[in-house]
């Protein structure tokens, strides 16, 4: 049985890792040695794997040096694909991860990418930086496949291996090899693709056609702030018919919906479209943070607090709910905004790394509590701590007589809330 490598170890390549070691051998190779001796320790910090399901991985084992990968025969990429800060896809995990692999691969050998690429990176990207770094030829000697991830980062229903995975393989042979690859871990089965190609653009179309949807609700919320209706009991009502879709505004942040997009873009600019529709999208989704902050701040001041001696509470820094995952987090634009107007913000979450929120956006999480009370709150990421909290309770955590909330993920009675003592505001 041929030994599986899989390069990065985070919210996607560890529960692949953990699920193929309960079946064959497989190493988990990462770079960050401080990730392999957490593993090793029966620790992951990211919340994907329990304790128990890493025991359940017995022919796992954990790497970060590069000899050791040596003894493995197939290789699945899961690296972060980001954007820079024009929103362009930066390839250097990629095209990194591909020079690793390319140090130790041997004939015969098949690697697999699973990192959200645009349609035509792997074999454009990718390929030839494994043929320079090896010396080998593709499909000659060493052959490609591409399962594009579906990991939802916090879902303890929707995992691995109950989402359908998408599966395909440089040659006929091959997408069958991996195709059966993975049909032994997922329950749910595979979709095997004609093509790399028609893979990577499945992938890429997914979280772009989620992308669009969240921004057209968006555009309506600020709409019916405008027409003053609210934005949730018009979509309630709507909702009354079978097809309508059940999309909610927001904040658009994570490592996919709001950064994939960029990635289709991309490639349509290359080949001499400029998409419209789909970056239309993006502006409105990335301009939701200003627009919550904004909204906040004129309530405020209707209110007669003095912004520029006040202090915002900012419930919640996650991207999503109930994960500690802070990547793209739009919460710190927010944050930003709020203190370009000179306001003080305090920022808590029981769910993020104080270090890790520290080093990605230069903010140290504090203290929102009666001890530590604001001007106004922005109830930011729907944790179920804050679901649970009643208005009474948030009310206690303000000490101006009108508080403004900014209940962002609407996880409260807006009426409720008003008869609290809160001015409301919700997208």
């Amino acid at each position: 049985m041929k030994k599986i490598a899989i390069i990065g170890l985070g919210y996607v390549g560890l529960p692949l890792a953990v699920e193929f070691g309960k079946l064959r051998p497989v190493l988990g190779f990462d770079i960050n040695a401080k990730r392999i001796a957490e593993l090793d320790s029966g620790h992951d910090h990211t919340l994907e794997c329990a304790p128990e399901q890493l025991k359940e991985a017995v022919q796992l084992t954990y790497s970060s040096q590069l000899e050791d990968l040596k003894s493995c025969q197939i290789f699945i990429v899961t690296v972060p694909t980001p954007v820079d800060m024009a929103n362009r896809p930066d390839m250097t995990p990629l095209i990194k991860a591909s020079q690793t692999v390319g140090q130790v691969l041997k004939k015969g050998d098949i690697v697999i990418y699973e990192s959200t690429v645009y349609p035509g990176a792997t074999e454009e990207v990718c390929v030839p930086v494994i043929e320079k770094v090896s010396g080998l030829k593709f499909n000659t000697d060493f052959y490609c496949g591409y399962s594009p991830e579906r990991i939802v980062p916090g879902d303890k229903v929707n995992v691995l291996t109950t989402i359908r995975k998408i599966t395909s393989g440089s040659t006929p042979e091959v997408a069958d090899e991996v195709d059966g690859l993975y049909n032994s871990i997922v329950k749910a089965g595979t979709w095997r693709a004609s093509s790399i190609k028609v893979a990577e653009a499945a992938k890429v179309i997914e979280n772009s056609q989620r992308d669009l949807n969240i921004a057209f609700v968006n555009e309506l919320s600020v709409i019916f702030e405008r027409i003053g209706i609210d934005t949730l009991e018009v979509l309630e009502a709507a909702g009354s018919k079978w097809n309508f879709l059940p999309f909610r505004p927001g904040m658009v942040g994570g490592h996919c919906i709001g950064v994939d997009p960029y990635y289709l873009t991309h490639k349509a600019e290359e080949l001499g479209y400029h998409p419209q529709v789909i970056l239309a999208g993006r502006r409105i989704n990335d301009n939701m943070a200003r627009y919550a902050a904004r909204n906040l701040i004129k309530r405020m001041l209707q209110n007669g607090i003095n912004v520029a001696e006040s202090t915002i509470g900012v419930m919640g820094i996650t991207f999503k709910e109930n994960c500690p995952d802070i990547r793209n987090s739009k919460v710190a634009d927010l944050v930003k905004e709020l203190q370009q107007w000179g306001a003080t913000v305090v920022v808590a979450d029981p769910w993020a790394e104080a270090e890790e929120v520290k080093q990605e956006y230069g903010i140290e999480l504090g203290i929102i509590d009666a001890a530590h009370r604001v001007d106004s709150l922005v109830v930011a990421v729907g944790h179920h701590e804050y679901r649970d909290m009643q208005l009474a309770h948030l009310r206690c955590l303000c000490r101006s007589d009108k508080p403004v909330l900014a209940d962002i993920k609407s996880l409260y009675n807006r009426h409720g809330a008003a008869a609290a003592g809160f001015t409301v505001f919700r997208f």
